[in-house]
C-alpha cells in the first residue's frame, strides 16, 4: 500500500510549454521543499500538443516528489480527476500551472483545516491585469451564480482550492463535466458543481483571500482570445443552469 502523506498538489496541464519554460515548476519545488509536512505534486498532461509532456517528464526525473501522468485529452476537470485518483495526500490542493496564485498562498488556507473540510482561495473582483470586459464578466457571472447557487461564496472560480481528500474523492466522480467530450483548451464552471456537491454533503466551506496576478504566458492554448472568452462565458453560464436543474431533479441528494 502506498504511504500516506499530508498534501497532494494536483494539477492538470494542457499546452503550458511557455509557462513551464518560465520556471513555475522550480518555484513550486523551492517552496514545498522548505515545508515541514510531507508532500507530492501530481501533474496530468492532458494530451498536450506542444512540448509540455517532455518538459514535465524531464523535471520529474530530477525531482522525485513530482509525479507525471500522461492521459488522452479530456479537459481540465478530467485531468484533475485522473490525478486525484492516484494522489496519496490527506489533503488535496488544486492549483494551476501558471501559478497566478503562488503556492506560498497555502499559508492562508492551511490554518482553517481544523474547522473546515474545504478551504478555497478568493481573489476579489479587483484583479490585477484583468481587462475591463473580464472584470465585468466576473461580476455578472458571480451575480448569476449567487442568485441560483452558493450565494454565500464570492469567488468559486479561483483555481486554488484545498479539500479533505476523503471528501473530494467521494464527490468528484459525479461531476457532469466528466461526461463531456473535450476539444482543445477551455475553462468550465465545474468548480461550482463541485462546491455545491460538497455543501450538500454537509461539508463546511471557508473562503480565504489570496493574492492573484495573471502570470499566464502560454501561447499555445488557442488564438482569438476575445472570441474564446465569450464562448467560454456562455458555456459556463449554461453549466450553472445545469447544476440548478440537477438540484431540482434530485441528483445531489445525500448519498
Amino acid at each position: 500500500m502506498s504511504k500516506s502523506i499530508f498534501l497532494s498538489v494536483v494539477i492538470s496541464c494542457y499546452n503550458e510549454e511557455a509557462n513551464l519554460k518560465g520556471g513555475v515548476l522550480d518555484e513550486m519545488a523551492d517552496y514545498l521543499k522548505k515545508q515541514k509536512y510531507s508532500w507530492e505534486v501530481v501533474i496530468t498532461d492532458d494530451g498536450s500538443t506542444d512540448n509540455s509532456l517532455r518538459l514535465l517528464t524531464d523535471f520529474a526525473k530530477k525531482n522525485q516528489n513530482f509525479r507525471i501522468l500522461k492521459i488522452k485529452h479530456c479537459g481540465k476537470a478530467g485531468g484533475i480527476y485522473r490525478g486525484l485518483k492516484i494522489a496519496r495526500g490527506k489533503y488535496i490542493l488544486f492549483t494551476d500551472v501558471d501559478q497566478s496564485t503562488s503556492l506560498n498562498q497555502l499559508e492562508k488556507l492551511l490554518p482553517w483545516l481544523s474547522d473546515y473540510q474545504v478551504v478555497i482561495g478568493s481573489r476579489g473582483l479587483e484583479r490585477k491585469e484583468f481587462p475591463f470586459f473580464r472584470r465585468a464578466g466576473a461580476v455578472v457571472f458571480a451575480l448569476m451564480r449567487r442568485v441560483l447557487l452558493l450565494r454565500e461564496i464570492k469567488d468559486t472560480q479561483c483555481g486554488f482550492k484545498l479539500f479533505e481528500a476523503k471528501l473530494v474523492k467521494k464527490i468528484f466522480p459525479y461531476l457532469d463535466v466528466l461526461g463531456e467530450k473535450a476539444k482543445g483548451w477551455a475553462v468550465s464552471s465545474y468548480d461550482v458543481e463541485l462546491l455545491f456537491m460538497a455543501k450538500i454533503q454537509g461539508a463546511k466551506i471557508k473562503e480565504a483571500p489570496v493574492e492573484w496576478e495573471d502570470e499566464d504566458i502560454s501561447t499555445s492554448k488557442g488564438k482569438n482570445y476575445l472570441a474564446r472568452y465569450f464562448k467560454e462565458s456562455k458555456k459556463m453560464a449554461l453549466e450553472i443552469f445545469q447544476v440548478k436543474f440537477n438540484q431540482w431533479r434530485g441528483k445531489y441528494n445525500k448519498r
